[in-house]
C-alpha cells in the first residue's frame, strides 16, 4: 500500500479487532477529494474480511423503497458500500439510522388508518460511505459511523512510486527523472498520475517508439495542456475567470459557475480542494479570491505558452 499509510494502519487495527472477537466491523466513512482511494479501500475491506459486498450510489437512492433491497440482502457481517453518501436524501438517512444503530428497519403497510408498521430484523452488517464533500453529511448520520477517515492528497514521492509501479504493469521504461515529472503534474491524485502515464505510453508509442524520458514526458503533457503544477486548460480558465472577470475576486462560486457554464459541484469537488492546497485561490467570508501566486501562474503559463506559440518549442 502506498500512501494513506495511517488511515491502512487504523483500518488494519480496526478489521483485525474485528475479526479476532468474532464481531461485526463498524460503519466506516471516507472523505476527500476524487481519485484518492475511497472506493479502494471499501471494496478492500470486504475481501479482507472474506465477506460479501454490495455497493449502492447515494444518487440512485432516491426513496427508502430504493435502499429496502440492499438491506434485506445484507448477510452476516457483509459490507453495504454507499458511494456519494452525502446525495440520500433526508427520508433515505432517517430509514438508515436504525439499520446503522440496532440492525433494524420499520416498514409501513397499508395507508391511512389501515397503515400499520412492522419493525424487520436485519443481520449484522458494516455499512461503508464514501463523499467529496463531508460538510454536506448531516451530523446524525455521521455520528454513526464509528471511523471516520479523511483521504488527503499524495505526495511527490508516493505518487512517482505508483508511476514506477504501473509502469512496470504496463512493461514501459520509466526512469526516475520521468516518474517524479509525471508525479508533479498528477495533482497529488494516483487516479490522475494513471491517467497521465497511459497517455504519455501512447505519445511514445506514437512518435517515439516506445521511448520514454523526461523531455518526452513535457512533451506529451504539454500536448494535453498540462502544466508544471498539474493543472490542465479547465483549471486555468477557473483561475482566469475569476482573475480577468472579476477582478481577482471576491466572487461567488455560483458565479463562477455560471460563468463557466458547469456544475457549481465540479468546481467545488474537482477543481477547489487543488487549487486551495497549492494556494492559488482562497475562500473568504464573500468569495473566492485568486492570490498573487494564482496570478503569477496564470501569467507565467500565458508568457511560456506564447514562447512556444512563436519559436515552435
Amino acid at each position: 500500500m502506498i500512501g494513506q499509510r495511517d488511515v491502512f494502519e487504523r483500518l488494519g487495527i480496526a478489521v483485525d479487532a474485528a475479526q479476532k472477537r468474532n464481531e461485526v466491523l463498524g460503519h466506516i466513512l471516507f472523505d476527500g477529494p476524487p481519485g484518492l482511494g475511497k472506493t479502494t479501500f471499501a471494496t478492500c475491506i470486504p475481501r479482507e474480511l472474506g465477506t460479501p459486498l454490495q455497493i449502492a450510489s447515494g444518487a440512485a437512492l432516491a426513496a427508502p423503497k430504493d435502499l429496502l433491497p440492499y438491506l434485506t440482502n445484507v448477510s452476516e457481517r457483509s459490507v453495504l458500500f454507499i458511494d456519494e453518501i452525502h446525495r440520500l436524501p433526508h427520508a433515505v438517512e432517517e430509514f438508515l439510522y436504525p439499520a446503522m444503530e440496532d440492525f433494524r428497519i420499520d416498514i409501513t403497510l397499508g395507508d391511512g388508518i389501515a397503515a400499520r408498521t412492522i419493525n424487520m430484523p436485519l443481520r449484522p452488517f458494516t455499512l461503508i460511505g464514501a463523499t467529496t464533500r463531508a460538510g454536506l453529511i448531516s451530523a446524525p448520520l455521521r455520528d454513526r459511523f464509528q471511523l471516520r477517515e479523511h483521504l488527503d492528497f499524495y505526495s511527490i514521492e508516493e505518487l512517482a512510486e505508483i508511476v514506477r509501479r504501473s509502469a512496470l504493469k504496463l512493461a514501459m521504461p520509466m526512469d526516475n527523472e520521468s516518474a517524479n515529472e509525471i508525479a508533479r503534474r498528477s495533482r497529488g491524485t494516483p487516479r490522475l498520475a494513471n491517467n497521465r502515464l497511459r497517455w504519455i505510453r501512447d505519445y511514445s508509442t506514437s512518435r517515439c517508439n516506445g521511448r520514454v524520458d523526461v523531455e518526452i514526458v513535457c512533451t506529451a503533457l504539454q500536448m494535453q495542456g498540462i502544466d508544471e503544477l498539474g493543472l490542465d486548460g479547465f483549471d486555468r480558465r477557473y483561475l482566469e475567470t475569476i482573475q480577468r472577470v472579476f477582478g481577482g475576486g471576491p466572487v461567488g462560486v455560483e458565479a463562477v459557475a455560471h460563468t463557466m457554464n458547469t456544475a457549481i459541484d465540479t468546481l467545488e469537488d474537482d477543481i477547489e480542494p487543488y487549487m486551495l492546497r497549492c494556494e492559488l485561490v482562497v475562500r473568504t467570508p464573500r468569495g473566492r479570491r485568486i492570490t498573487a501566486r494564482g496570478s503569477q501562474h496564470i501569467g507565467s503559463f500565458s508568457a511560456a505558452h506564447e514562447q512556444r506559440r512563436l519559436f515552435g518549442g
